[in-house]
């Protein structure tokens, strides 16, 4: 709610074992809020219900409560349409309101048969049988047109991995830091906002610091949250599957939290990544994030309590602030050490103008490790197995040698 600048004014807790079949939160509890908006000196706008609706329970409350009443998944959506600014955001999250659409619809179908005249998710009446049909084109035409930037994602992705990129891709719960992350480690300024979802669509950057190879290209991607629905991760499945693609991932933590918020954070991000299809083979990095707002006792305790929840045991772990980018070089440091497939080669080149400039191109797409200029330029670096062939082939090109 303060995500999208709502004021909240009162607070309605019912406790019960299972939602009440008709209402949700039960008769009485119903009752109860129904008085207090009708006594109520401020106009009230919105009821925002922290759980998932069936259809039936939300026409009867909006009936009752003759407002509009959300539910937890309802305001995540809302959330993200007014996220949603490239082109592809905007078709997923379409896509995905008209997913939640769908099953309200066919009960605003089923209560105008029954003589009702219901409106339209607070619209107004409505020809609720034409809208059906006209989500189910709509949703159509958008899956059609997500395939296709999907596709030329794929394409994208084969180029750059026959140019010899990796890709790091940047996961965890929203607002745990992944964009401020991904600006440090870029140099670049993507919007950094301390609210839910400020990431919808996939950023991507090259990793520019002199510790690591140039040819490594960084991914930021929407955050992960508790209990979101199948159907609206399907909806993000393009963008999802860079995570998925990735040599590595970083999965950042907000360790600012309480342990329990971390533990439950943490879960929920490692079976959104499974979920997803990241192998368990997968290189994962845990970035513990904001650690400049906890002491060092508190880290350590911190690491204790999710050792002995079984949730980090063996994982790569680096305590990071992206605040004040304390740490930033260790983490470089552990991307560096998690890349597959890094190959030592060993070139003794001619030396003149020619060759200087295969030098230099060899310093933008791999790590010069040593380098000797005499009458001949001898060098020793590392780059991803993918180009050793090729950088071979254009030193013996160049009358070098490879020298095993």
């Amino acid at each position: 709610a303060d995500t999208l600048d709502y004021e909240v004014i009162k607070f309605f807790i019912q406790k019960r074992d299972d939602p009440d079949v008709k209402y949700f939160i039960g008769k009485g509890k119903t009752d109860e809020i129904k008085d207090f908006i009708d006594n109520n000196l401020n106009k009230i706008d919105l009821i925002i219900v922290n759980g998932e609706l069936k259809p039936s329970q939300w026409f009867i409350l909006e009936k009752t409560f003759k407002i509009d009443v959300f539910d937890r998944v309802r305001l995540i959506l809302e959330i993200f349409s007014k996220r949603a600014e490239r082109k592809e955001a905007r078709l997923q999250v379409e896509l995905a309101q008209l997913q939640y659409e769908r099953p309200f619809v066919r009960e605003l179908i089923h209560k105008s048969r029954a003589g009702e005249h219901p409106g339209l998710l607070a619209g107004g009446e409505y020809q609720v049988d034409d809208y059906y049909e006209m989500i189910k084109k709509r949703m159509k035409k958008i899956k059609d047109e997500l395939s296709k930037i999907e596709k030329n994602r794929d394409l994208q992705r084969k180029t750059r991995y026959k140019s010899g990129f990796y890709l790091v891709a940047l996961a965890g719960y929203t607002n745990a830091g992944k964009s401020s992350l991904l600006n440090i480690l870029s140099n670049e300024k993507v919007k950094v906002e301390g609210k839910l979802f400020s990431t919808l669509s996939t950023t991507t950057r090259k990793i520019k610091t002199n510790l690591s190879i140039n040819q490594i290209l960084l991914t930021d991607t929407v955050g992960f949250i508790q209990d979101l629905p199948s159907w609206i991760i399907d909806a993000f499945h393009s963008t999802l599957e860079e995570i998925k693609v990735a040599d590595v991932i970083i999965l950042v933590i907000d360790s600012s939290e309480n342990f329990e918020t971390i533990e439950k954070k943490l879960k929920v991000s490692i079976d959104e990544l499974y979920n997803i299809g990241v192998s368990t083979n997968s290189k994962i990095i845990i970035a513990f994030n904001k650690i400049d707002l906890i002491d060092n006792k508190n880290t350590n305790d911190l690491i204790n309590y999710l050792n002995n929840k079984k949730l980090i045991d063996g994982s790569e772990i680096v305590l990071i602030s992206a605040n004040n980018q304390k740490n930033i070089g260790v983490l470089i440091e552990k991307i560096y050490e998690s890349l597959p497939n890094i190959v030592t080669v060993k070139l003794q080149l001619p030396n003149n103008n020619e060759t200087q400039s295969f030098v230099s191109k060899l310093y933008q797409i791999s790590i010069v490790k040593k380098i000797n200029y005499s009458r001949n330029i001898d060098l020793e670096i590392e780059c991803n197995s993918k180009l050793k062939g090729k950088i071979e082939a254009d030193s013996i090109k160049l009358q070098g040698n490879v020298i095993d």
